[in-house]
């Protein structure tokens, strides 16, 4: 002690803490223990709501578990629980969120076991991938790292890691058609994806790593990836282009551009052009690497 993490209901949480608060400052007033605080950080996790009320046995307002399990799997009812709020916020329940989260996880398994077979004997990637194509998937797959890794172990927000693990999935079945993606990239980014799902799906990844991929040890054991920052360093960056407030186009533009050849880019688009032409030019708002208002009249 000092626990370094407490977890607990809202309900639970209120005279536990209480009790285990007072016990702690008496034992330090005594001498007998050299903190007032028993524990380090507190996480107080929301209720589970269902129509709108809190779900209990007395209200007959409980979902079946066993019921969750048969039908979905385990892995899908986790899933569903941890990606529908943060932690400490009420989780509504949703029939249609656990069929959503069912759906996610079948196109997973999908996806990785279309795979295998093309990035069996693929080394993983050395350094920087050449292509544009291996550079901005690789890209996806450490931006996706760096977010998980962050989100479980700083900001204990589960639901956006598992968002982060949505959209390299993502990624990954677009990449998939993309003939300029290598076998090694591939590899990785498949890999990235088990095993970012591993503390969320234990038993689908477990299927998929030491199944689908034939690896001989269980992913459980396998060291946590690391992102590289190289790799996080985009060559461009796509900037929404606005006019009077409504979006009129796209563009692509160098990750370093500075705000001039920005706001110039985006007035020479030909899109933007049909919106402004006879028009003046009130003012132009750049935020860079996101977008570009420019208000005419």
């Amino acid at each position: 002690m000092p626990v370094d993490q407490y977890t607990g209901g809202v309900e639970h949480a209120i005279l536990h803490l209480l009790y285990s608060r007072f016990v702690t400052m008496v034992l330090h007033d005594m001498g007998l223990v050299g903190f007032e605080e028993p524990f380090k950080n507190l996480l107080t996790q929301g209720m589970v709501l269902k129509d709108g009320g809190k779900m209990s046995k007395s209200k007959g307002n409980v979902v079946d578990p066993d019921y969750i399990v048969e039908k979905y799997g385990a892995d899908t009812a986790r899933l569903f629980i941890l990606f529908a709020a943060p932690p400490e916020r009420d989780l509504e329940w949703s029939d249609a969120g656990v069929e959503g989260a069912h759906r996610f996880l079948g196109r997973v398994y999908r996806l990785v076991t279309e795979l295998a077979p093309r990035v069996a004997q693929a080394d993983r990637p050395a350094g920087i991938p050449a292509g544009d194509a291996d550079r901005e998937l690789r890209r996806q797959v450490h931006t996706a790292i760096k977010r998980v890794t962050d989100d479980i172990g700083e900001r204990r927000q589960f639901n956006t890691a598992i968002s982060a693990i949505m959209e390299l999935v993502n990624a990954l079945g677009a990449a998939k058609e993309d003939p300029g993606v290598s076998p090694a990239v591939l590899r990785e980014a498949v890999e990235a994806v088990v095993v970012l799902l591993a503390p969320f799906t234990p038993h689908l990844s477990e299927e998929l790593w030491r199944g689908a991929l034939g690896r001989a040890e269980s992913v459980h054991r396998q060291p946590w990836p690391e992102y590289s920052p190289d790799a996080l360093v985009q060559d461009e960056v796509e900037i929404v282009v606005q006019v009077n407030g409504k979006v009129r186009d796209r563009i692509s533009v160098p990750a370093d551009c500075d705000e001039d050849r920005i706001r110039e880019a985006a007035w020479q688009a030909p899109r933007v052009q049909e919106f402004v032409a006879g028009k003046s030019l009130v003012k132009a708002v750049v935020v860079p690497k996101r977008l570009v208002n420019f208000v005419v009249r």
